[in-house]
């Protein structure tokens, strides 16, 4: 048996999690929805993450695709491949289910899934909070977690270049 296929089954397309979701709401679960690159997994990632899966009860991770984040980042990003983000994010014990994305935002995603909960990370404010109005319109809620200092992939990418 492999022991991975429970992480393996973590990672979902579209379809399958927004019939996860729907079940999981018929029986008044609480969704969180939080998306991003997640090119160099740090720290601050796993903070922030912690943070947002207990805002409900289950933690759903949208994934940016390597081509959309290309467009997003340049040419140079991602330096982890988006089968090998998806994996080490669906290895958090409190990450649910991870999709991945391929639009430069997930607005789609957000549509599909209706969550119950929309997080972002201190960097962003309300009124820029792709999918914001539409969780709010439907009765959910919106938070921002304040970043932790000092750490943020960039700054992992420049340090390693000085070396």
């Amino acid at each position: 048996m492999d022991k991975t296929q429970w992480i393996k089954d973590k990672i979902c397309t579209r379809d399958v999690l927004v019939h996860r979701c729907n079940g999981l709401k018929a029986l008044g679960r609480k969704i969180v929805f939080t998306n991003g690159c997640f090119d160099i997994l740090h720290h601050g990632h796993l903070d922030y993450l912690a943070k947002a899966a207990s805002l409900g009860n289950f933690l759903v991770v949208g994934v940016n695709t390597d081509a959309s984040v290309k467009r997003l980042k340049g040419d140079a990003r991602p330096l982890t491949s988006e089968d090998d983000r998806a994996f080490q994010l669906a290895c958090l014990l409190f990450v649910d289910a991870v999709c991945l994305f391929e639009e430069d935002t997930p607005k789609e995603l957000i549509e599909a899934l209706r969550p119950d909960v929309l997080v972002k990370g201190g960097d962003y404010e309300l009124s820029n909070i792709v999918g914001a109005d539409l969780v709010l319109a439907n009765g959910g809620q919106v938070e921002i977690i304040p970043f932790v200092q000092g750490y943020s992939t960039t700054s992992i990418i420049e340090r390693i270049k000085k070396l």
